[in-house]
């Protein structure tokens, strides 16, 4: 019977297939035509409207006495969810603009630890007020790319680095500093269990002729993603919290998020309360990208160690986690890379990635995850005296504003 199947296909209906197919080429030929012509015109117009803005590099120097807890970087990064430049259809698909995003960034250039915000050019201003607003004590600089003066060559340096994702579904928030009591100021710097501080502390033990750097790459969250069992519906983070948390509480979207359901477990009301206390905040898709960089006979592999568990301490059993993927994490047997081919072209992507900032777009465009507000200041904020680190810069004396009454 399977064979009569088979010869009646292969007499009857394909040599009709092909014919079919063939007809109706001037179609699909056309329609295929104008996808990779219009996929094209939008590489080419985004391109070219980024070529055209300037871009900031800004590293905040902190004082000696800083009691602000993370709660005064949320602050400052709510104002970075900028979803203006690309609301028409004309400046999304005529004039290629995209929203802008941010470049927060810890780095250890030789066990000296940096704050570094990279920006364009027309928002220095708003990231300095902000910033002073906030730590009015700090000193905000516009230095020179640190990446430029560094030229990586498989001859010369020793490479390795990754990218981070969630453990889980984005809703899912990770542990922030609320979570760790920091959402007080508290003034006595021994109360303090800062997460932050084991970051600075790994930072700052690199030594000469090494360089770890971590970028954390932020844009406003929009309604992008495609609906769960929809075609043509868009939906954005809180729309998969929402779908979440019904799922969690095996109830339609009908249903007031108001009833009580006596019958969950404690647990499943801790995710419950955690998920929509996050989705309460501003969203932000993120990209987290870190390098670890040294010249070849100074390279130690512990550090290797050191940067793939820098998020460890954010992550919480039955909610969410950083884990390090990609990059040079795919590589764990001699035979997967023969003669490192595959791993130098990595090293190299993964420093000119990192160089241009490239995480939303081409050149290297990848698939960004979801943080609230509270989420990145916990992993992006600025340490008090918690953090004793010798190698991290403050400044020497406060920062005060000239008397109101000097004569002109």
């Amino acid at each position: 019977m399977l064979s009569f199947v088979i010869a009646e296909f292969f007499t009857y209906l394909l040599p009709k297939i092909i014919d079919i197919v063939i007809l109706l080429s001037p179609v699909w030929g056309v329609l295929f035509l104008v996808i990779i012509f219009w996929n094209v015109w939008l590489t080419y117009v985004r391109a070219d409207f980024l070529s055209k803005q300037g871009y900031k590099l800004l590293e905040i120097e902190l004082p000696k006495e800083q009691f602000k807890s993370p709660l005064a970087m949320e602050l400052v990064l709510n104002t970075l969810n900028q979803t203006g430049g690309e609301k028409t259809f004309i400046d999304r698909y005529i004039k290629g603009k995209v929203r802008p995003w941010f470049s927060l960034e810890l780095v250890s250039i030789e066990g000296n630890v940096h704050f570094f915000i990279w920006t364009r050019e027309n928002f220095v201003d708003l990231v300095e007020s902000q910033i002073y607003s906030q730590y009015p004590n700090s000193r905000i600089i516009e230095v020179e790319d640190y990446t430029n003066f560094l030229k990586y060559t498989k001859r010369e340096f020793s490479l390795w680095g990754c990218e981070f994702k969630l453990t889980k579904a984005d809703p899912y928030p990770i542990k922030t500093y609320v979570d760790y009591g920091l959402d007080e100021d508290l003034k006595k710097e021994e109360q303090k269990i800062d997460p932050i501080t084991p970051t600075i502390e790994f930072l700052g033990s690199i030594g000469q002729k090494e360089y770890v750097w971590i970028q954390i790459l932020v844009r406003a969250n929009k309604k992008e993603k495609r609906k769960k069992g929809s075609w043509f519906k868009k939906t954005d983070w809180r729309g998969e919290a929402e779908d979440l948390v019904n799922e969690l509480l095996k109830r339609d979207s009908k249903t007031k998020i108001s009833e009580e359901h006596p019958n969950l477990t404690k647990e499943e009301q801790v995710i419950i309360s955690a998920i929509q206390q996050s989705i309460s905040k501003p969203g932000f898709d993120c990209g987290i990208r870190g390098i670890y960089l040294a010249e070849t006979d100074k390279f130690k592999p512990i550090n290797i160690t050191g940067l793939t568990g820098t998020f460890k301490q954010y992550s919480s059993a039955n909610l969410n986690g950083v884990v390090p993927t990609g990059g040079l994490t795919i590589f764990n047997y001699p035979w997967q890379d023969f003669k490192e081919i595959r791993q130098n072209k990595v090293r190299k992507e993964l420093f000119d990635s990192y160089r241009r900032r490239s995480y939303f777009h081409l050149p290297y465009k990848k698939k960004a995850f979801v943080l609230s507000s509270e989420e990145l200041a916990t992993i992006f904020h600025f340490p008090g005296q918690v953090a004793q680190t010798p190698t991290f810069k403050r400044i020497e004396s406060s920062r005060s504003e000239p008397p109101m009454n000097l004569p002109t």
